[in-house]
């Protein structure tokens, strides 16, 4: 608790940050948070790591290039520039990552974010470099494009996706959190609270909350039993008393249209932040975009498109990757399809009618994992249904085969579908495919599922599967479909590799 109150000062005496609150990952909360190891105390610690990481990379990354131009002899030390064009190179690229604010305190550990902006910094970066080498040409400067760029952009990557893993780690034990006191009324106070502790990934665990309602002191939410240590007028001398980093004002706590105003000049001269949490549920930041009018902040909100040129770069996407997983993949397909056949009689590739963009069916490939009479047997298990109302699934299903088991358990099953992507039928990332009798029940929301191309995996094999609500599947279907991005379909990639490796809900 001392080191917070030590923040006292010239750093301290700043006007409030005020944003928005994104979504962030799926970390289970703490029971409890380690004051002396959150807000601005954490923040700058953290931020020291990436510096030292991020620095370490781009000198290595650099430093190899500069040594394979040696290696290959097309550049001696005593040509004019050898030794100073890694210096430039190297305060550019660690420039730039400054100057896009990668190591900001409301993206770090975000994920997609952050990431792009690394990616960001590194183009522009490399961009201004190029600009540079025209203009004084040197014939070796290019091996640095050829190597510093590739490795050292993608080591910048993994170096913040493993610092992301530790920090999400640290703050399931109450490490690296910053103290965070909501403002609403109750019932929007009561779901920003909710989110926040299933989502550690946020950065905040709630001491207190302001209400004025005066219907009890606490609330339980979850096991947890928040005190509500005051009324909306007195948010700041509050915030003061918990030593809290952070005021979530949730939804519109009053009618007074000076509430915001005057709640952030009450927390003038403090390091207190000040967040708005939005209720756009389901929007992804992409979408969100600010227009400063005077007198009328503006937020505009993007209309969801499903075509245009966003769609083609996701075609193009689809095609080069599944070509080449098909072309990778194919000794492993033979040999599961041997296996399949020597396991138990009957094809090795099961066919089945599927609803696609917009309800067209096609014939989806998976390699078989029951026995060939299972849709005949189907009709004497429906009561034992394990699924989540809508979809049939049975845990301990008798028609899966023993090769079958282990194929859906690492999701070895859906490896052929690589050829519906390729075809035009399936994406690589998108909604689950659904079976025609389930389309035809859908409502009129859950049809927007079918804007687009169904995927070979998407939000819902990563997030549990077959363990998933209906409810929740749908939810996860949906906003894919309205904030998709190839960004983040290279991030619901990286994680299905980690998801097929230590799998959650197949069965």
């Amino acid at each position: 608790m001392s080191e917070l109150r030590q923040r006292s000062g010239p750093s301290a005496a700043r006007r409030p940050t005020l944003r928005l609150v994104e979504a962030p990952s799926s970390v289970h909360a703490p029971a409890r948070v380690d004051s002396t190891q959150s807000g601005l105390a954490w923040t700058s610690r953290y931020a020291t790591i990436l510096r030292t990481t991020d620095a370490a990379i781009v000198v290595g990354s650099v430093g190899l290039a500069m040594l394979a131009a040696l290696l290959s002899e097309t550049a001696a030390a005593s040509e004019p520039g050898f030794l100073l064009i890694p210096v430039v190179i190297v305060t550019v690229w660690l420039t730039a990552l400054a100057a896009f604010q990668t190591r900001e305190s409301h993206i770090l550990a975000s994920g997609a974010l952050e990431y792009k902006r690394v990616l960001n910094a590194s183009a522009l970066a490399f961009g201004f470099l190029a600009i540079g080498f025209v203009i004084f040409p040197l014939e070796f400067a290019r091996g640095y494009f050829v190597l510093a760029l590739p490795i050292g952009a993608g080591s910048l990557l993994v170096g913040r996706w493993i610092c992301r893993r530790w920090l999400l780690r640290q703050r399931r034990f109450g490490h690296y959190l910053s103290r965070a006191l909501v403002v609403g009324k109750r019932a929007d106070v009561n779901y920003v609270i909710q989110q926040l502790d299933e989502k550690a990934g946020a950065g905040y665990f709630v001491v207190g909350v302001a209400v004025d309602d005066g219907v009890s002191s606490s609330m339980t939410i979850g096991d947890r039993h928040i005190p509500i240590v005051a009324g909306i007028g007195t948010v700041a001398a509050a915030a003061a008393a918990l030593h809290a980093d952070t005021v979530i004002v949730a939804g519109d706590p009053t009618s007074e249209a000076g509430f915001i105003r005057a709640l952030s000049w009450s927390l003038e001269g403090t390091a207190t932040e000040l967040v708005l949490s939005s209720r756009l549920t389901d929007v992804a930041g992409p979408r969100i975009h600010f227009r400063p009018v005077e007198g009328l902040p503006l937020i505009h909100v993007e209309i969801p498109k499903f075509d245009g040129w966003r769609h083609v770069y996701k075609r193009a996407f689809d095609v080069l990757f599944a070509a080449t997983a098909l072309l990778v993949l194919a000794p492993v397909l033979v040999g599961v399809a041997i296996w399949i056949r020597l396991d138990s009689s009957g094809p090795a590739i099961f066919r089945q009618e599927r609803c696609g963009r917009n309800g067209e069916k096609f014939e989806m490939l998976k390699f078989r994992s029951m026995v060939v009479t299972a849709e005949d047997d189907l009709a004497g298990l429906l009561d034992g249904n394990d699924g989540n109302g809508v979809l049939f699934k049975l845990r301990n299903d008798p028609r899966v085969t023993r090769a079958g088991r282990w194929l859906r358990k690492f999701s070895l099953d859906e490896l052929p579908q690589f050829w519906n992507v390729l075809i035009g039928d399936m994406s690589i990332v998108g909604p689950r495919p659904p079976l025609q009798s389930e389309a035809d029940v859908y409502e009129d929301d859950v049809r927007r599922r079918l804007f687009i191309k169904p995927g070979l995996t998407g939000l819902w094999q990563i997030s549990g599967r077959s363990d998933l609500s209906w409810e929740e599947s749908v939810r996860l279907d949906l906003y894919y479909v309205e904030n998709w991005s190839l960004t983040g379909d290279l991030i619901i990639i990286w994680r299905t590799i980690h998801t097929v490796i230590r799998p959650v809900g197949a069965y």
